[in-house]
């Protein structure tokens, strides 16, 4: 049996629960902070959990692409951030600040099916819920002005 979900077509998922896509995105954020805080593979813990499931959740389809995607492109990513993020290295944000914006900054750049404003909208509310009182308007600046520059950002 597999562990795995396919990303809906939709985004709700009848309006009782938080959208699939949303959920994909949490889990894909709690991937990438366990992995930078155990220092292991994001995709290595992603398979893991697949293989040797700790809880009845199943990994969607769309975590999986978020993880690999932002592995794939994490140094790209964070050189983006490093440069528009004025004052701020990369390395000193808070790790869910980092792990939002890594994973909006992939969906605005490399993922043509999600809208620009919910990929910024679903990590400023993520980092709202999760981390500091600052951390909405600075991850909701600086995804802005990405999206503003994307053309001239996409390889």
């Amino acid at each position: 049996m597999s562990n795995r979900l396919s990303a809906p077509k939709g985004n709700k998922d009848g309006g009782q629960n938080m959208p699939r896509l949303t959920k994909a995105r949490r889990a894909a954020l709690d991937f990438l902070f366990e992995a930078e805080a155990r220092g292991i593979d994001a995709n290595e813990l992603v398979q893991d959990r697949i293989e040797h499931p700790v809880s009845e959740k199943l990994v969607r389809d769309y975590t999986i692409e978020l993880v690999k995607g932002v592995s794939e492109h994490q140094g790209r990513i964070d050189e983006l951030l490093a440069t528009y993020s004025t004052g701020w290295p990369v390395e000193r944000m808070p790790g869910v600040d980092r792990q939002a914006l890594r994973l909006a900054v992939w969906e605005l750049l490399y993922n043509d099916d999600i809208p620009d404003a919910v990929a910024i909208d679903e990590a400023v509310t993520a980092v709202a819920e999760m981390s500091t009182d600052e951390s909405p308007n600075f991850v909701s600046g600086l995804l802005n002005r990405i999206k503003d520059l994307k053309p001239a950002l996409i390889d």
